[in-house]
């Protein structure tokens, strides 16, 4: 090995550390390919924890039915939903937190984040009260047998009951990504995941003294490790080691700042409740071919996870790279940094697509053996891998304009790429022309295409420099 290779690789390894470990919160000035590398890092680790568990859960819960990996697929496409008001919310805390960090202004940013967690905090228990009382009904709305409802309502009970674990886990972590603690974030992932993959099989196949639970096991473990990640995400906040960290004085409600965050939200809230109810009508229109049609698409689509989380990681870096660099007043800066971003993601993304197209089947056979589950999933691996490269610009994209606070613009190609042309595709494709599941699997395709290269050509325009945070 040349001297030239050992230097290189010792300064890898030590920018994986400082990463891994946060000492850099900051990403105004220096090397670009390094601040999206020291961003990344954590973020992409992060994401590949909360894939891992997607995949580890789906795996656990295969084994006991396929009305259990149906009724997965049915709540969370549901819950996701209701949860629009948390996921602009954390769109709205990553920008104003990383403008604020960019301005140097680090009460501020203290100050966005007890606001934000306040609205989620309130979020959470109206969303919490409502799901458990009426969860057989949403699993009837979404087209449950009754057969699945009896198996499956207590799993729907529990995660909706416990949804401000989820809520809190990823709020919190949005506020760090923001401030350029990237780190803690994944370390708190690292803690939640971790507990879950240990607790599924404990508590879903009843191990020791703990009785078998089913399917209902697996939201038991999901609440237990994430409301564990919290508790350790408030202890960071108050005594930690991150910039970030709250003091007494700071809990106070800033109306202000929490209308500021309300009004920045409001282009997120609307941007996942477009993307999220498409998802949820394409759910529905899967529950019409029956449970081992639902079943495949739901392991396809868990084993997806395993790579778009990734490219969330990267895509979650373009968004603080972006704020920060807004705060600092240097908008090209921050353009630079997100096509730099877009094509490692698409480098990542075009090597997963390969593996997709080629070895699909073989993939969801892994999770479950029935025909009919593997016919479907691995077609759809297949027909979705089609565009990932696409989906790679996509997401680092529109998670720019996010981090400028222009939440609007990612809201309007939403509208348009899923509501005026995915489900309309889906529907004549796969109920009109008899296609059936393949026609929904081309409709979900081609609107990721169109959505991308809309993006792709507004971002360009420039208008997102112009937003004030």
């Amino acid at each position: 090995m040349t001297t030239s290779n050992k230097l290189t690789q010792n300064k890898f390894f030590r920018y994986f550390i400082q990463a891994l470990t946060g000492k850099e919160n900051e990403f105004t000035s220096g090397s670009i390919r390094k601040a999206i590398f020291m961003l990344s890092i954590p973020m992409i680790l992060e994401m590949m924890m909360e894939s891992i568990f997607a995949i580890v859960d789906i795996a656990y819960v295969s084994q006991v039915s396929v009305n259990a990996v149906a009724t997965i697929g049915l709540t969370e496409s549901v819950i996701t939903l209701i949860y629009a008001v948390a996921i602009g919310l954390s769109m709205a805390a990553t920008a104003v937190v990383a403008r604020r960090i960019g301005e140097k202004d680090i009460q501020g940013a203290r100050e966005a984040a007890v606001q934000a967690i306040a609205l989620g905090a309130i979020v959470a228990i109206v969303v919490g009260v409502f799901g458990f009382i009426y969860a057989k009904d949403i699993l009837a709305l979404m087209g449950a047998s009754s057969e699945l409802i009896a198996e499956g309502y207590g799993y729907t009970q529990l995660l909706f009951g416990g949804n401000i674990t989820i809520l809190l886990l990823f709020l919190i972590n949005a506020i760090f990504r923001g401030a350029g603690n990237a780190s803690v974030a994944m370390w708190t992932l690292v803690l939640s995941n971790g507990l879950n993959i240990i607790l599924d099989p404990i508590f879903i196949f009843g191990w020791g003294p703990i009785p078998e639970y089913g399917v209902m096991g697996a939201a038991i473990a999901t609440n237990i490790g994430r409301g564990s990640a919290v508790i350790f995400q408030l202890a960071i906040l108050f005594f930690g080691w991150s910039s970030m960290q709250i003091k007494v004085k700071d809990m106070v409600l800033n109306f202000k700042v929490m209308l500021n965050l309300v009004k920045v939200s409001l282009g997120g809230i609307a941007q996942f409740l477009i993307g999220t109810s498409s998802w949820v009508f394409l759910m529905r229109m899967m529950a019409e071919f029956g449970s081992e049609v639902l079943a495949g698409y739901t392991i396809a689509i868990r084993i997806m996870l395993f790579t778009l989380m990734p490219c969330w990681g990267m895509s979650n870096a373009a968004a603080t790279l972006v704020g920060q660099n807004l705060g600092a007043k240097k908008p090209e800066r921050a353009e630079k940094s997100v096509w730099k971003t877009g094509k490692y993601n698409a480098f990542f993304m075009a090597a997963v697509s390969i593996i997709y197209l080629l070895f699909g089947h073989e993939l969801v056979t892994l999770f479950n053996d029935n025909e009919v589950v593997v016919k479907n999933g691995g077609l759809c691996l297949q027909i979705i891998a089609i565009g990932y490269v696409f989906y790679a610009y996509g997401m680092v994209v529109t998670q720019a304009f996010n981090g400028a606070g222009d939440t609007g613009t990612p809201t309007k190609i939403n509208l348009i790429a899923f509501w005026a042309f995915q489900l309309p595709l889906a529907y004549v494709s796969a109920i009109i022309f008899e296609l059936g599941a393949l026609g929904v699997f081309i409709a979900i395709t081609a609107a990721e295409v169109l959505l991308a290269i809309i993006a792709m050509v507004w971002f360009r325009k420039g208008n997102w420099k112009k937003v004030q945070v």
